[in-house]
């Protein structure tokens, strides 16, 4: 996996975070420092997920909204084995982010015995992207975790109904395609074929020009 930024849940390492949900760290996060060809070859292989932290402004939404009445009038293909959810907790995009990362490679990861995660992909994997972001809401394994993990980082964390304008998302390769999957969306993105050993360097190339 990738990240923009290690301390993505405020002021706590996503590695750390994974850790207290139950997975074993087969996988880590790493930071990706630019874009850059030298840079990207810097990023340990494979890569089965890039975290993307990014400033909230005008232009990005207008962009989205355009993005979006694009595809609703055009359409795409998505694939059933997406796993996507909506975000309706505030500040909260980061642990979104995490659980989309992990949930389209969840036959990759390997979980500790009573995984709070794990059981919530399992809990959720037949509903609906709506109904996962409620089940999120009344998780008290998770919501705890991510409350706690907030307080003990190196930095302050914000309220849960402070503004913040920095916002992650998670793009993943799912069925041979990139997906951008941002809760605050309607549905996941379909960004055309990648595969594992592409999949960071198509989302460079997708997300160079924002």
């Amino acid at each position: 996996m990738a990240s923009h930024l290690r301390f993505g849940i405020v002021g706590l390492g996503l590695d750390q975070f994974l850790k207290q949900l139950g997975l074993h760290p087969n996988w880590q996060f790493v930071d990706v420092y630019g874009m850059d060809p030298e840079l990207l070859s810097m990023v340990p292989r494979p890569v089965c997920a890039v975290l993307l932290l990014f400033p909230i402004t005008e232009k990005y939404e207008v962009f989205r909204t355009e993005e979006e009445e694009k595809i609703k009038s055009q359409g795409q293909d998505v694939t059933s084995s997406v796993y996507f959810m909506k975000q309706t907790i505030s500040n909260a995009c980061g642990t979104i982010g995490l659980i989309h990362a992990i949930a389209n490679n969840k036959e990759k990861m390997h979980f500790e015995s009573g995984s709070a995660l794990k059981k919530f992909l399992e809990e959720s994997v037949s509903m609906s992207p709506e109904e996962r972001a409620r089940y999120l809401e009344n998780y008290d394994a998770i919501r705890v975790t991510h409350e706690t993990s907030a307080h003990e980082g190196q930095t302050e964390a914000p309220s849960i109904d402070e503004k913040v304008d920095l916002h992650f998302i998670a793009l993943v390769h799912v069925d041979g395609h990139l997906y951008e999957l941002d809760g605050r969306k309607p549905f996941p993105i379909n960004h055309g074929e990648t595969s594992d050993e592409t999949l960071l360097e198509v989302t460079v190339k997708l997300v160079g020009p924002l």
